[in-house]
């Protein structure tokens, strides 16, 4: 479980540089870059609750990358089935949707094992 959980605040302070940098002077809205702020928050304070585990650090810790597998969909197959209407902001086009795939792997490996760590004791 520690290292999914060291894995759980790596990957949300990749996400969050990596779209500070993305965004970075380049005139995206709030809402757009908002959510992955939010999601590595989240992803961040579950991994240090899950360190005493109960019931609902659990839950929210496999919440928690459930949200960002939610997030990435979107944010991935936006970018691969219509480039032309996406704002790489910093990035190009290229390297942003290859990111964003590694990414979403990442997540949905992650959501995979957070569900299947043991159930804490009640």
């Amino acid at each position: 479980m520690k290292l999914l959980r060291i894995l759980s605040v790596l990957a949300a302070l990749l996400v969050m540089t990596g779209e500070g940098y993305r965004s970075w002077g380049a005139g995206r809205p709030a809402v757009f870059w908002m959510d992955d702020m939010l999601a590595g928050t989240m992803m961040i304070a579950a991994a240090f609750l899950v360190g005493r585990p109960t019931f609902a650090t659990h839950s929210f810790f496999s919440a928690a990358w459930g949200v960002a597998v939610g997030m990435l969909y979107g944010s991935f197959f936006g970018k691969l089935y219509d480039p032309a209407s996406a704002n790489p902001g910093n990035f190009s086009i290229g390297v942003l949707t290859w990111l964003l795939g590694l990414a979403f792997i990442l997540s949905i490996a992650g959501l995979i094992a957070s569900i299947l760590l043991p159930n804490p004791r009640r």
